[in-house]
């Protein structure tokens, strides 16, 4: 008996998916399942897969799970073919359980985003252990109690099963070598070059909630008057802040053994990795020396921070840094949220920071690489990706100008800023989507819906009902 698990993926990518592929590990321990991980780009033939997914599952009955879809239409529509050839596909992953259910309230405005529901037999939202009772139980009585669960009943009303919490004897391993790609109409395994280990589970900053004034896109807005306060969570344009919040921190141990199950290189090191922690200098010295003292040969992690959080950690990366060298092995800034070098826009992102601080962490980022060329690195050919979301539903003239100035002054673009900026998103369920749904109940206007996606250019609102979801 199979399962597989198809997820979304970059043309050329070595990246492994810690999220699917310890999915996979644990479908194949603990039940009597075996299961892989599909690596699906934008440009693979969505025929060729059905095929290749044919040949795997023979003559049985397909169980898929997606996850981690990263809001692809082509996707969707895909889960929704098998869906009606008689294949079982579950949406999983992050916000899933917004995802199949929908946005708020959209019962009562036909132009919001209506839920992924008719593309899927059901839903699973939280950790994956979840799905053991349901794989093993989908042909019996009671597999509608399982915990996270998602499905619609006889009267097409969304059924909601509160979701476990999080286990660690769940998370202390992961299998590298079950991901595959399409190569015409055949899954081959697909090696990958850097990793991923779980230290963290959500965000500190999305642990508490305070109240926040949002302006009013800059097209719509009169002399920066008009305001929306919401309470929120973290950023407020995360998502990840609405679906996970912070669950706090793994056992040093857990994390250790996810680490001894990454690949090693012809050297004999560990594959690179990202560290899945959003605060992780306080602790960093500590895992090296763990470590070490295991014997576990690394090559080099990779670190997600805040600016802020990034200059409080000065002296504990610096130790961190001494024990890297020592380990002759490297540490790598890949990415600085440092998201805009506007107040105003920082502010209505509910970043935490402000321009000053992030010039700070520019600064240090400069320092520490003169003081540690070898074993540290920041820059875009070394790893680095650092955010900046521009456009935004802010930008004017003057923000413009001021975020300029700030990049020639501070010579921003010669290694700090990505060769592209990101434009905002605003997934329906975070805080911008009240923002928005706010901004309409006010307003009497509508903003488009693409998907699980909601616009706010000025093009993308209408006075009128849009018909623009995929349901």
């Amino acid at each position: 008996m199979k399962t597989a698990i198809i997820t979304s993926y970059f043309t050329g990518e070595t990246y492994g998916l810690l999220g699917p592929q310890m999915a996979a590990m644990v479908i194949r321990e603990n039940t009597s399942f075996d299961c892989i991980v599909i690596a699906v780009t934008r440009d693979d033939d969505k025929t060729l897969l059905k095929k290749a997914l044919a040949d795997y599952f023979g003559g049985a009955r397909p169980i898929i799970g997606f996850s981690t879809l990263s809001g692809r239409r082509d996707l969707f529509s895909f889960a929704g073919e098998l869906k009606d050839e008689g294949a079982v596909t579950i949406l999983a992953g992050p916000q899933a359980d917004v995802d199949y259910s929908g946005e708020k309230n959209w019962q009562d405005h036909p132009h919001r985003f209506q839920g992924l529901s008719n593309y899927f037999s059901f839903s699973l939202h939280g950790p994956v252990e979840q799905a053991i009772g349901l794989i093993q139980n989908l042909d019996q009585e009671g597999w509608q109690e399982n915990p996270g669960l998602l499905y619609l009943n006889k009267y097409q009303k969304v059924i909601h099963n509160p979701k476990k919490s999080w286990d660690e004897k769940f998370l202390s391993k992961v299998t590298w070598d079950n991901i595959y790609r399409l190569k015409k109409s055949a899954l081959v395994p697909h090696k990958i070059t850097t990793g991923q280990v779980l230290q963290q589970i959500g965000c500190p900053y999305a642990a508490r909630q305070k109240s926040i004034e949002i302006d009013y896109p800059a097209f719509m807005n009169n002399n920066g008057e008009n305001k929306v306060c919401l309470p929120l969570k973290g950023c407020s344009f995360c998502d990840v802040a609405v679906d996970k919040g912070f669950y706090g921190a793994l056992g040093i141990n857990t994390v250790i053994d996810q680490i001894l199950c990454l690949p090693e290189t012809t050297d004999g090191r560990k594959i690179p990795f990202e560290l899945i922690n959003e605060n992780p200098l306080p602790g960093l010295s500590a895992l090296l020396g763990e470590a070490k003292s295991q014997g576990i040969n690394l090559s080099q992690i990779n670190l997600t921070m805040r600016a802020d959080w990034f200059i409080k950690g000065d002296e504990h990366l610096r130790k961190a840094l001494q024990l890297a060298k020592n380990m002759e092995m490297r540490i790598i800034l890949t990415s600085v949220g440092f998201e805009s070098f506007d107040d105003m826009i920082l502010r209505n992102l509910n970043k935490g920071v402000n321009v000053e601080t992030n010039l700070k962490a520019v600064r240090l980022m400069r320092q520490l690489k003169n003081d540690f060329p070898t074993h540290f690195g920041y820059l875009r050919n070394e790893g680095g990706n650092h955010g900046f979301i521009h456009p935004t539903p802010w930008d004017s003239k003057k923000t413009s100008d001021n975020i300029q100035k700030v990049i020639d002054r501070y010579a921003l673009a010669t290694d700090i800023l990505p060769d592209h900026s990101i434009p905002l998103i605003i997934h329906h369920a975070s805080a911008l989507g009240d923002w928005i749904r706010e901004i309409e109940r006010k307003e009497g206007v509508l903003f488009e819906r693409y998907d699980s996606i909601i616009g706010w250019w000025e093009e993308s609102l209408s006075s009128q009902d849009c018909n623009c979801v995929i349901n």
